[in-house]
């Protein structure tokens, strides 16, 4: 499986917005992008389950209760939902860590191409659930991940449990709920029967309603 991030997604991540990489770092972009390349180990995980209960702000299912509006309003009109892990693997930390030391520019770059190419890992995964809904006569939500909104980080945990992240896909975590790899990726995607209303909201939480706004420098206009 061949991972090509988007080059405007990561002049994004870098804090681009409405130009291009300059002469100077352009050509960073392309070596790390060609290095990361050699470096990936992808690999994902995921579980379908049969949504129990779903109100405007609680969700159930296997034994899962969630209270979160942002999730439940995403979810609307659907009847299953996936549980999904994604990670490129421990490669891109690694870089990172290298040129952290030596090449300061080329570690910023190397964040960035590793943010672009879990998410385009992500699609792509998404792109292979969306077959196996279509066939059992479904469509899907666009994912919505802990941290999103008011969806709490601690689902982590459950994610963790119910899928075997580490043993599955090499992912582990941190006391601080974190994800190692660092680029790696949980998310919950609803599924609803095709041809049905499914609801107003078909996006995930928007950046403005993030719990994590605060932190993060990849913000989208």
């Amino acid at each position: 499986m061949k991972i090509t991030p988007p080059r405007k997604e990561i002049e994004r991540y870098l804090g681009y917005r409405g130009f291009t990489a300059d002469d100077t770092v352009a050509p960073v972009i392309d070596e790390a992008i060609e290095e990361l390349s050699k470096n990936l180990q992808p690999k994902s995980v995921h579980k379908v389950f049969d949504i129990e209960k779903l109100t405007d702000k609680e969700i159930s299912f296997a034994g899962i209760d969630i209270v979160s509006e942002g999730l439940a309003r995403n979810l609307a009109g659907c009847d299953k939902l996936v549980m999904a892990a994604f990670t490129i693997g421990h490669g891109i930390d690694q870089l990172i860590r290298r040129y952290e030391r030596t090449n300061i520019l080329k570690a910023a770059v190397f964040q960035a191409v590793g943010a672009a190419a879990v998410e385009e890992y992500c699609d792509m995964i998404n792109e292979q659930i969306r077959c196996y809904a279509e066939a059992t006569g479904h469509s899907l939500k666009p994912r919505f991940s802990p941290g999103y909104g008011d969806l709490p980080l601690d689902l982590q945990k459950d994610f963790e449990r119910i899928l075997a992240m580490n043993k599955n896909c090499g992912i582990s975590l941190t006391d601080s709920l974190l994800m190692i790899p660092s680029k790696s990726v949980t998310a919950f995607i609803g599924m609803y029967p095709s041809g049905k209303d499914s609801g107003s909201d078909t996006s995930c939480s928007s950046c403005e309603e993030c719990s994590l706004k605060e932190k993060c420098g990849f913000m989208k206009n």
